[in-house]
This record gives structure tokens, sequence and C-alpha cells, in this order.
């Protein structure tokens, strides 16, 4: 089962997308890459390294990320992973995440899911 990994600024923010993405698919091993070492705002290489392999199988693991030096970070870790099965998403991080857990939890492969993502984009909440 494709692993996932969520990205964010905030460690609160990457911890809480998570959860409610654990909430939906509990199979699904998910981690939380947020903050700094220190608590403060940021992205970390070691620790979106760490949550890298913390979750990854075979399948490999997609990577959803909240904004900006995230995906500099990401794309500086995929790249030093070069061997492994791994995928950044585009697509809303919170959002993203859930279907993403719920997808691979349901036997998507690494490749399918970004299609999945995409179709969040235009998830309506209100009818107007």
């Amino acid at each position: 089962m494709v692993g996932i990994v969520v990205v964010s600024h905030s460690q609160k923010a990457a911890e809480g997308i998570v959860e409610l993405a654990g909430m939906m698919a509990r199979e699904t091993k998910l981690a939380a890459a947020g903050g700094l070492e220190d608590g403060s705002l940021g992205t970390s290489y070691d620790r979106i390294s760490h949550a890298i392999n913390s979750v990854y199988s075979d399948d490999g693991v997609a990577v959803i990320v909240d904004m900006g030096s995230a995906v500099m970070t990401v794309e500086m870790v995929i790249e030093d992973m070069a061997e492994r099965k791994i995928k950044m998403l585009d697509g809303p991080a919170l959002e993203g995440a859930v279907v993403a857990a719920i997808e691979a939890q349901m036997g998507a492969d690494l490749e399918s899911l970004q299609a999945k993502v995409d179709e969040t984009r235009h998830t309506k909440k209100l009818d107007c």
C-alpha cells in the first residue's frame, strides 16, 4: 500500500491533516512532517526524510505539501532518494491527503493518486 506523507510549515497543521486522513483511512500508513526541529514554522529536510522512511514500502510514498518552500524541500529529499518510489502530489493539502489516503487504502497505485487528488480541486462545499 502506498504511504502518505503530509508536509506543512506547521507541525500542528501537518499532524491535524494526518489525524483527519487517518480517521477516514485507518489502514493507510500516514506520517506528518511539519515545522522545524525547534517547533517554529518552516520545513525540515530531516523531518521529511524521516516521515518518508517511516511509511515507505515497495508501493512507494505520496507526499502532499501545503505551499511554497515545502515544495523545494520535498524536491531535494526526492532527489536524494532517487532510487525510491516517491511522488509529490499537487492539490489542496487537507482534501488531497484525505482522498489520497482513502484511495491508497483501496489499493490505488502511486501513479493514479494524482488524478484522484486533482478531483479535490473542484469539490464544492456549498451549493451556491
